[in-house]
């Protein structure tokens, strides 16, 4: 069996295909597709097939097809790839004697960021902080994804859940606060925890957007920055909206927002003296204020 290259890039939205072509066609040969799922240590049967006929399973099964762009190619096409897809993939040649099988990788083009809720610091066990990214149009980093985040300049001092339930923080900077200024930069961890009673925050991942943002002026209170999305005919930007906007987009504003979790934050790819004077590119943020202050506008997110 072939089946480089063994990972496979794309982005949420895309149509991306895991390449498998057998060798040969043995007597009565099945091929089946499966999703290794590290969580419960074990596999997820997605499409078995005998070169004639084929049978789809599981939560990916309306997306999933067999390539068949010639009569030994078992490639694997899925569409509308979603944040989950993310992860390891096994096409397996099943023929009673020798079973082969190929392991491919598909990896999304995203960020990760960290997310913490208006209650505060802390306040999340593992089943609030997937619930909260998954409310910001994101899932959970996996532990890869807040590794490569940190090797491109993520740095962090707040412990944050990651998908498979450990808890970690990524620091290039070592100072006082956190931790101190003797350990080494890198993504420094708590390990598992207990996923009910532990509270820490989140990092999200997401990817592309099926759509834009795009900012409102004003002097807006919460309520009718809400208004002045839905009078676009749109809603106003949830967190991962604006930051897949400033990571594929390259939106870029030195204004202050509202978005739809109360927070305001501003998108910045191009650090400047007179915006905020921060001086890294990102979306940086005001917190949670009062919802009564007319001070912001807004940042909506309408569907293509």
């Amino acid at each position: 069996m072939a089946g480089a290259p063994h990972t496979v890039h794309t982005r949420r939205g895309a149509t991306a295909t895991l390449p498998c072509v057998l060798r040969a066609l043995p007597h009565n040969y099945r091929v089946k597709w499966s999703k290794v799922e590290p969580a419960n240590y074990g596999e997820s049967i997605i499409i078995i097939t005998n070169g004639l006929y084929h049978k789809n399973y599981g939560p990916l099964s309306p997306r999933v097809r067999l390539r068949h762009s010639h009569r030994y190619d078992a490639s694997l096409t899925i569409s509308h790839v979603a944040l989950e897809d993310e992860g390891r993939y096994r096409c397996q040649l099943v023929n009673g004697l020798e079973d082969e099988s190929v392991s491919l990788t598909l990896h999304l083009e995203g960020v990760v960021f960290p997310y913490q809720p208006s209650s505060g610091r802390y306040k999340l066990n593992y089943p609030d902080a997937k619930r909260a990214c998954e409310q910001q149009d994101s899932r959970l980093a996996t532990y890869q994804q807040l590794y490569k985040a940190w090797t491109e300049g993520l740095d962090w001092c707040n412990a944050g859940w990651v998908l498979d339930g450990t808890v970690h923080y990524p620091i290039i900077n070592s100072r006082e606060p956190c931790g101190g200024r003797l350990l080494l930069p890198g993504v420094r961890t708590y390990g598992a925890r207990d996923k009910q009673k532990d509270r820490f925050d989140a990092f999200c991942f997401t990817s592309a957007l099926q759509g834009h943002v795009y900012f409102i002026r004003g002097h807006l209170n919460f309520k009718e920055a809400a208004q002045a999305c839905r009078n676009h005919g749109a809603a106003m930007a949830k967190v991962g909206q604006l930051y897949s906007a400033w990571k594929f987009s390259q939106l870029d504003r030195c204004d202050g927002g509202w978005l739809e979790d109360g927070s305001v934050r501003f998108p910045i790819t191009t650090p400047r003296q007179r915006c905020g004077g921060l001086p890294h590119p990102g979306v940086h943020s005001f917190g949670f204020p009062s919802k009564d202050r007319r001070i912001y506008g807004t940042y909506c997110f309408v569907e293509d």
